[in-house]
């Protein structure tokens, strides 16, 4: 999933976007940015950041669920009551500290770990290009800036394609089937 993450924000995780109010008691609609369903379902602190404002401000989340086949959850914050409430929070953002990663399995990645990687051809040595972003898909998305070109090509992030995410050398190798770099650049 896309992690969005401003200078002045580097210390904070979106996590999701407050989309629209749900009902009249000012639940609202949240986008996932999260690959956690915790973020939203377990209740305890989390900061906001309202829509035209640089620093967050702490909330208490109260109760949260899923809305199912609609990627979307419903969140009800302490301290808004009812729908109006709830209106003047569209667009703002929730977010996490950087520090409360939670701890991922084997061939699993943060986002934020992902992006600005170099990506490299396995076999060759070859600078493809950099991570500037990941698309949740059904599998996941790199989409990486071509070295030296102002296109972009997504690249599925399946182990048989990027058989190599190596974080501390800053690096990913692909083995991509033919074409499928000339296919959608």
């Amino acid at each position: 999933m896309s992690a969005f993450v401003t200078p002045q924000l580097e210390n904070w995780i979106e996590i999701g976007t407050i989309v629209a109010p749900q009902g009249l008691r000012g639940e609202m609609r949240v986008y996932p940015d999260s690959d956690f369903p915790e973020r939203f379902e377990v209740p305890g602190k989390r900061w906001l950041l309202r829509a035209g404002e640089t620093e967050p401000q702490e909330v208490e989340l109260l109760t949260g669920r899923i809305i199912e086949g609609k990627n979307l959850y419903v969140v009800k914050l302490a301290g808004v009551d009812d729908r109006n409430q709830a209106e003047e929070l569209r667009g703002s953002k929730l977010l996490v500290c950087a520090s409360d990663r939670p701890q991922l399995g084997e061939d699993e990645y943060h986002v934020l770990d992902l992006i600005g990687l170099s990506v490299f051809m396995q076999e060759s040595g070859e600078l493809v290009g950099t991570v500037v972003d990941v698309i949740a898909a059904g599998n996941d998305l790199l989409e990486v800036k071509l070295h030296q070109q102002q296109t972009a090509v997504l690249i599925p992030f399946v182990k048989a394609i990027t058989p190599t995410v190596d974080l501390e050398a800053r690096r990913i190798e692909i083995t991509p089937p033919p074409g499928l770099l000339e296919i959608n650049s």
